[in-house]
């Protein structure tokens, strides 16, 4: 396998794939990319269905659409698989995140559209505590120990957790979803200067809509890594698809929609930076 240059395979799986890739940088800031991969082992694309194999769930070409991070001296964390193998953004328990809403858990039966994942039996809890083991708590462990290094380095870290979404999924909220969904977990994973800061930019420009902590106040990563107390502070951006690619198959980016996001993004990421970075 090729890896993208700068990047590090992470451990191998059993099927010879990294279970993630890693790009050191030097300053305040990591970004972490959980849902962006694409590899589902042969043994296990058997099992699933033609509709779950179209990997529609994907945080289809973040890579691409913040290829400003070297610029930034970001260290960024990759993941290789589909979160249809696991979702690294859940807790490693299952329990649900948002109580009371629907949702996906950590190893999905069902996509974004109710489809069916498998053709035949689900998982069972042997199964899933492999895939824990292999894929989870490697990627994981390398965001807790990035952490731990640029924490060593400085005395304020931002950890921004990007994914991306579709436009409209009835599953999940009604009508269609704001452009860019920022989360803190309401309030508790990052300083507030932080999230005001990195917001000044989107409350300048009028292209996008945005809201804070509305439908997505972050995932697992942004809640259990997020502890301004200890100077790691964490937020959550959640992509609306339409504003960059094409939201049907086969997930074509849009580089003339990136053209117009790709500044915004680089402008709340350099802001973060500032924060953190300040005296």
């Amino acid at each position: 396998m090729a890896y993208p240059e700068g990047y590090l395979p992470g451990p191998r799986t059993p099927a010879g794939s990294p279970a993630y890739l890693l790009r050191r940088g030097g300053g305040p800031l990591m970004v972490s990319m959980p849902h962006v991969g694409t590899d589902v082992p042969a043994a296990l694309a058997a099992r699933m269905t033609p509709a779950a194999l179209t990997l529609a769930d994907t945080d289809w070409h973040l890579p691409r659409v913040y290829d400003f991070l070297d610029a930034l001296d970001a260290t960024v964390l990759v993941a290789t698989h589909s979160r249809l193998v696991i979702d690294l953004n859940r807790p490693p328990t299952g329990e649900s995140l948002y109580p009371g809403r629907d949702t996906t858990g950590l190893i999905p039966v069902d996509t974004f559209r109710k489809e069916s994942v498998y053709a035949g039996p689900v998982p069972d809890e042997a199964q899933t505590d492999v895939r824990r083991a292999t894929y989870w708590e490697p990627y994981h462990s390398a965001l807790s120990a990035e952490l731990a290094r640029l924490r060593s380095l400085s005395p304020r870290v931002v950890l921004w957790d990007a994914h991306s979404i579709a436009s409209e999924l009835p599953r999940f909220f009604a009508g269609r979803l704001p452009d860019l969904n920022f989360g803190t977990a309401d309030g508790r994973s990052c300083d507030p200067r932080l999230a005001e800061a990195i917001l000044a930019p989107v409350v300048r420009q009028d292209r996008f809509t945005w809201v804070l902590n509305g439908r997505f106040k972050g995932g697992y990563i942004t809640r259990r890594h997020g502890e301004p107390a200890t100077g790691v502070h964490a937020i959550q951006l959640e992509t609306s698809q339409v504003i960059y690619m094409e939201e049907s198959a086969p997930f074509s980016l849009r580089e003339d929609r990136c053209a117009m996001l790709r500044p915004l993004l680089q402008a709340c990421l350099s802001a973060a930076i500032g924060w953190a970075t300040r005296d």
